[in-house]
Order: C-alpha cells, then sequence, then structure tokens
C-alpha cells in the first residue's frame, strides 16, 4: 500500500534511526562549535570568516536541540519535518564549507549520514532531490570560491563531484533499505497480531469445550487448565498446583501411563459431586515428558449423546410404524366410507359406523402427527377460543366412547379465552388426558368424574 501523501508513520525502526540522527546531528553541532571556537581548532583550521563561522554553528547547535527535543514528543514523523532538518543541514554544511574551508572533506562526509538517514524516510524522488541539492551546494562553493583571475581547482571539482555521486548512491540505498525494514516490520507485526488471534481463538475454544484440559509439567503442576476441568476436579481454589493433592487418583494414572505406557479406560470420579471421567493424556512434543496434556471426558456427556441416538432411533422406529399402520387404516376407513353409502343399514350400524370414520380420522391425525414429529416439521399454530374448543371437543368424545355411568363436562371461564396452539396437537394431548382421567382417576367403586376447564392464564 503506497504512503500517504501528508503523513507517513514511522515504524519503531524508523523511529530509532531517526533519533540516532537528532543525536548525530547534536554532536556534529558540538564538533562544528569544538572547531570554530576552541584554541585548536583555531590552530589547524585557517577560518576565512571567523565571525560568521561562530554564529553559524551556535545557531545549528540550537537548531539540532530544538530538532532533537521536538521529534521525541512527536506521535508522527512527517516529511516535512524530515526535510526541514535536512534542509539545514544542507545550509548549515555549505556554509560551514565556507567559513571551514579546510575541514570541507569531513563536513561533505558528515552530510552523507545525514541524507541516507533522511532517505529512510522519505519518498526517493524527496530524497535525491536533497542528494542533488547538497551535491550542487558543494559544487557551487567549489566554483564560486574560485578566484577570478585563476582557473577552478579541479582536484576540489573532482572531490566535490565525487561526494555528489556519493550522495546519491547512499540515499538511493539508504531508501530501498528502509522501504524494505518498513515491510519486514509490518509483515512481522502482522505475523504477531495473526498469532494473537490464533492464540485467542484456540484459548477460547479450549475453554469452551465441554471436555476438561490441563497441562501438567513434569513436577506434576498444573499449568494451565480450562473451566471444564476446573469444574470437574471439583472447583479448587486457584493458589493450589499440585495435582497430586487435587486428584490423587488422576495423578497415579498420569505415572502408570508414563512409566508403562499404557491407558486406564475406566470412570473414575475426581471430587465429590462431580461427574464420572475418563482420563486420556498426550505428550506435547514426541519423546518429551517436560508437558503433558490431560483430556478429562465427561461419562455423562457420553451417555447424553447415547440417549440422543437411542431417541433419534425411537423416532425412527415409530416414523416406520406409523407408515405400516397407515395403509390398513386407508383400507379400514374405506370400508366405512362404503358402508355409510348402504341404504338399508339400520340406525345402530350406522351410528357404528360415525364411530368407526370418527376414530380412523383421529388416528390419522395421530399418525401424521408422528411423522411430523420424525420429519421435525414446524407445528401449525392458530388462534383458537378455548371454550369453543372445549364444548366440541367433549362433544366429539362422548360420540366416540362409551362412558356409562363416568361424566365427562365443560366448565368455561365466563369471559372467552383465546389461545395459540396447533389445534391437532392439543387435541391429541388433551384426549390422553382425559382417557388416563377416565381410567386412573376414580375412587374404588364409584364413578369417574371428569371436568375439561377452561380460564384466563
Amino acid at each position: 500500500m503506497p504512503p500517504t501523501p501528508g503523513i507517513r508513520r514511522a515504524t519503531t525502526a524508523t523511529r530509532h534511526e531517526l533519533f540516532f540522527l537528532n543525536y548525530f546531528r547534536l554532536a556534529q553541532a558540538v564538533v562544528y562549535v569544538a572547531l570554530a571556537y576552541s584554541p585548536l581548532g583555531l590552530q589547524w583550521l585557517k577560518l576565512t570568516h571567523p565571525d560568521f563561522a561562530q554564529t553559524v554553528v551556535v545557531v545549528y547547535l540550537l537548531a539540532a536541540m530544538t530538532i532533537l527535543l521536538l521529534t521525541r514528543r512527536l506521535t508522527v514523523i512527517a516529511p516535512v519535518t524530515v526535510s526541514i532538518s535536512l534542509i539545514v543541514d544542507i545550509g548549515v554544511a555549505v556554509m560551514a564549507v565556507i567559513a571551514m574551508h579546510d575541514a570541507r572533506i569531513g563536513i561533505a562526509m558528515m552530510l552523507a549520514v545525514n541524507l541516507s538517514a533522511g532517505a529512510l524516510v522519505l519518498p526517493l524522488r524527496l530524497s535525491l532531490f536533497f542528494a542533488s541539492l547538497a551535491t550542487l551546494g558543494m559544487l557551487g562553493h567549489t566554483v564560486l570560491e574560485a578566484p577570478a583571475d585563476s582557473a577552478i581547482n579541479s582536484h576540489e571539482l573532482v572531490e566535490a563531484g565525487l561526494f555528489g555521486l556519493a550522495y546519491f548512491a547512499s540515499t538511493t540505498l539508504c531508501h530501498v533499505l528502509g522501504r524494505q525494514l518498513r515491510a519486514t516490520e509490518a509483515l512481522a507485526e502482522q505475523r504477531s497480531i495473526d498469532l494473537a488471534n490464533l492464540a485467542q481463538v484456540n484459548e477460547l475454544i479450549i475453554r469452551r469445550m465441554k471436555t476438561g484440559v490441563l497441562l501438567v509439567d513434569d513436577a506434576n503442576r498444573i499449568h494451565q487448565l480450562n473451566e471444564s476441568a476446573w469444574m470437574l476436579l471439583g472447583n479448587p481454589p486457584a493458589d493450589k498446583r499440585d495435582l497430586g493433592q487435587l486428584a490423587p487418583e488422576l495423578s497415579r494414572r498420569l505415572y502408570h501411563w508414563m512409566t508403562s505406557g499404557k491407558l486406564d479406560e475406566t470412570a473414575t470420579q475426581l471430587a465429590d459431586g462431580v461427574p464420572e471421567v475418563v482420563p486420556r493424556f498426550t505428550r506435547l512434543a514426541p519423546n518429551d515428558d517436560s508437558h503433558v496434556l490431560i483430556f478429562l471426558d465427561d461419562t455423562s456427556l457420553v451417555s447424553r449423546r447415547a440417549e440422543e441416538l437411542t431417541l433419534s432411533s425411537l423416532g425412527r422406529l415409530s416414523a416406520s410404524i406409523a407408515h405400516e399402520i397407515r395403509n390398513p387404516l386407508a383400507a379400514i376407513r374405506y370400508s366405512a366410507q362404503l358402508l355409510a353409502e348402504s341404504r338399508n343399514m339400520p340406525p345402530a350400524d350406522q351410528r357404528m359406523v360415525e364411530i368407526i370414520n370418527n376414530h380412523c380420522v383421529r388416528l390419522n391425525e395421530i399418525i401424521e402427527n408422528i411423522l411430523q414429529l420424525s420429519r421435525r416439521e414446524r407445528s401449525r399454530p392458530e388462534t383458537l377460543d378455548l371454550g369453543h374448543w372445549a364444548n366440541a371437543f367433549v362433544e366429539e368424545y362422548r360420540q366416540g366412547n362409551d362412558l356409562g355411568e363416568d361424566s365427562l363436562r365443560v366448565i368455561n371461564s365466563s369471559a372467552p379465552v383465546a389461545a395459540v396452539a396447533d389445534p391437532q396437537q392439543l387435541q391429541q394431548v388433551v384426549w390422553n388426558l382425559v382417557q388416563n382421567a377416565l381410567r386412573y382417576g376414580r375412587m374404588p367403586g364409584e364413578p369417574a368424574r371428569v371436568m375439561v376447564v377452561t380460564r384466563p392464564g
């Protein structure tokens, strides 16, 4: 992704490089001050403009200190900040070469360090611009300082040209290295974020696992455990980490597995009031007993899964039986319909045929409900007036069953009672309840009295 034209965020390594550059600039200014003010420097150098040189180096020292303080407080490194610093460096270097001509080689070499460090964060075109500016400054000084009545010093001109080539080469190289450094650091940062996210996901998965997970070292101390393991160990205090004290049986099985390689798969209870578990062990690395992972399989979960499988099998069996009953039931219902079409049938026989039809319809609804549950279809709820529904239900039950001395009646609320339910499922449930009440809800030697009551909830 290309850098934004406004602000370029400095990486950690680049920021360190810029801090070193600022300290180098400060040391560079101190060297200039020493050359301009110390007696040794005055003896070694022939200052052509002493007052000018001393003023320039003092201003440069103050500028170097100011830049150092500013960049330490900035959270971002802008190209403008680095550009201004390089302009100051180039301008001071050119003026220092003018004032201290004998130190021109050292000054030009120190300027190369400034340009190279600035190229770490600046775009390539801007870095080459400052390299060309420094080259023009050195060449211009060589040309302008030549006496008017004599030729240009070719030796100094070649020196300035070579320094210019060095500026371009070092600037380009440092820019490429800086770009690779930023790319490498960005990749490392992204990898660290990915690893942190992966570790967080793994921790979340282990924490939410129903299986208990413990990490034990060779000193029999628990380093990590998830919530399931903590519960299966009896919710021990956080400061207790010795496996032998928390779960002696688990510690014994771990020692047996490590010495013999055989796993005891019998269930055991590690604490009072917790489910039984089956421990399993595995090493973090092959042939390394320093850390062992212990998995605690809750047997109650296994039993629950087996129960779910059993219920699923029973559901499929019920659906199969319902399919088998459906065919003969259709034949019975069709035969009853044919009998009902007979004109010479006595009233009592017609009543029996009507009862057969009603029970066929009810049995077919039961079969449909069983098939619906086996297919896991959604129910079809409706808004029902329970008073009217209860009256119709009791009337239908009386017509389809001989109550004898037993009584079945409805007690409705004075206000209408509405409910949202599947009529077929409600019919089946209430029918079974009424049948059980008539069969088992009676005192010995007395008839059963069953009431279907509707009232607001």
